[in-house]
């Protein structure tokens, strides 16, 4: 299952961003993966911090593998020594461990969150241990399919950007008036973004400055 997307959203980003017009005519139809599954999608993105695409892909099925079914009873069965032996550190066993049970225990109401705003969406996942507005847009955007997310905490989206805009760097201002020139149907951009920052044009570059190196003292 892929992010949906279509005709009207292409058409009226091209209208009111040629620049951004021009890059999705260029690179085409992206399809990104989906989730349906609210759960697992929040277990997901935790083990997926801070950490390469492959390796999360390593101890996704490490956990699959082990629990058969990801969901909060098969979770709450295992100890965090047993989580952790998957491959993810003890913390973020820990923040798994508690998520599981304040869902199986009724405190946290996982597929409430189809029904809110997102605002709300990403008030109520930050409450969580070990989820921050970041996950929770990833969420509202790979497991919700919500139409209008673009995240500033995403450093590829800023990367993608300042290679579109030729900015040598994108500060809050200039963020806030491109996401709302792409409202409402800020997802479809950042699809676009991220495909930009990650090469799909290859003579687009990184306009930021270069970090410069400093020799240390002897």
């Amino acid at each position: 299952m892929y992010f949906k997307y279509g005709i009207e959203e292409i058409e009226y980003l091209k209208k009111k961003d040629p620049v951004l017009g021009q890059a999705i005519d260029q690179i085409g139809p992206i399809k990104r993966e989906v989730s349906s599954d609210l759960f697992s999608s929040v277990v997901h993105h935790i083990i997926g911090q801070q950490i390469s695409s492959a390796a999360q892909r390593t101890v996704w099925k490490c956990l699959c593998d082990l629990s058969g079914t990801v969901n909060a009873g098969t979770l709450c069965a295992c100890d965090r020594d047993t989580l952790q032996s998957c491959g993810m550190t003890y913390k973020k066993a820990d923040y798994i461990k508690d998520f599981a049970q304040k869902v199986l225990d009724g405190e946290f109401d996982v597929e409430a969150l189809k029904d809110l705003p997102d605002e709300d969406i990403v008030k109520d996942l930050s409450t969580l241990k070990g989820i921050g507005v970041w996950t929770a847009e990833m969420l509202m955007i790979f497991c919700l399919q919500r139409p209008d997310v673009v995240s500033y905490g995403d450093l590829a989206i800023l990367r993608g950007m300042r290679m579109l805009y030729r900015h040598r760097q994108i500060d809050r201002k200039k963020f806030n008036r491109y996401a709302r020139r792409y409202s409402p149907y800020g997802t479809t951009a950042s699809l676009y973004l991220w495909a930009i920052a990650g090469g799909a044009v290859p003579e687009w570059k990184d306009p930021a400055p270069k970090k410069v190196k400093m020799n240390k003292k002897e």
